[in-house]
């Protein structure tokens, strides 16, 4: 069975919906028990929160995310950091959480909390690290996007580039300056994306970005696949 393109203006539809001005879409992202996978639901507030402590704490069924059994499945939510929603746009919020379980234990998959730990401790230091995220854009039949059907590309040096659709991850604040570099590398349907840290709170800026290649080929033909290259 071929798959079909899809059609952005079908998502465009919804976007362009008026929104309250008295309602905010906030979107709670975490990261599942995979360690790597972005998850996210949607809430709405009353008004447009300022600061991480003005989302409230939620809850999520973890058994659904590889994050606890079925019976005891209770997950929270702790916002730790809020970005302006590039894709919604207006006052809707990106809200990046901590996972908590039942318990009030961080989950096994929760490394902003010891990341945190460790930079406070080496504060005096000034600590620098860079991260660099790897995405592939596959079509829907799970080929190479642009790569020839029945073949490979060609030599790989002709494929280096800067992509203009770096702004996509410096819309509205979503990621400051932080992200110093986007490429479109190696191969036709490659990007790299690579954020200079110098604190847990820019390691909070790589964690959302991790869920924005899907969005922003949320309508389009390809998909995005991740790897982290450690």
């Amino acid at each position: 069975m071929t798959a079909k393109a899809s059609n952005p203006n079908v998502l465009d539809k919804y976007l362009n919906l008026e929104q309250s001005d008295n309602k905010v879409m906030a979107e709670y992202v975490w990261i599942d028990g995979t360690g790597q996978n972005i998850r996210c639901k949607c809430r709405t507030l009353d008004s447009e929160p300022q600061k991480a402590e003005d989302c409230p704490v939620w809850n999520f069924d973890g058994s659904s995310t590889y994050q606890a059994e079925g019976s005891n499945s209770d997950m929270y939510l702790y916002p730790c950091a809020i970005f302006s929603d590039p894709f919604r746009g207006g006052k809707n919020k990106l809200v990046l959480c901590e996972v908590y379980k039942y318990n009030k234990r961080p989950a096994e998959t929760n490394r902003r909390k010891t990341c945190n730990e460790v930079m406070k401790q080496a504060k005096d230091s000034h600590p620098w690290f860079g991260i660099e995220q790897e995405y592939t854009l596959l079509d829907y039949d799970g080929h190479p996007f642009g790569w020839p059907k029945n073949g490979f590309p060609g030599p790989q040096g002709q494929f280096e580039w800067m992509d203009d659709s770096l702004r996509g991850w410096c819309s509205q604040g979503a990621i400051p300056g932080d992200l110093t570099a986007g490429v479109a590398e190696i191969n036709t349907p490659c990007l790299t994306i690579t954020i200079t840290c110098s604190s847990s709170h820019d390691f909070v800026l790589f964690l959302v970005s991790l869920c924005l290649p899907s969005s922003v080929l949320n309508g389009y033909s390809p998909f995005a696949t991740v790897s982290a290259k450690r």
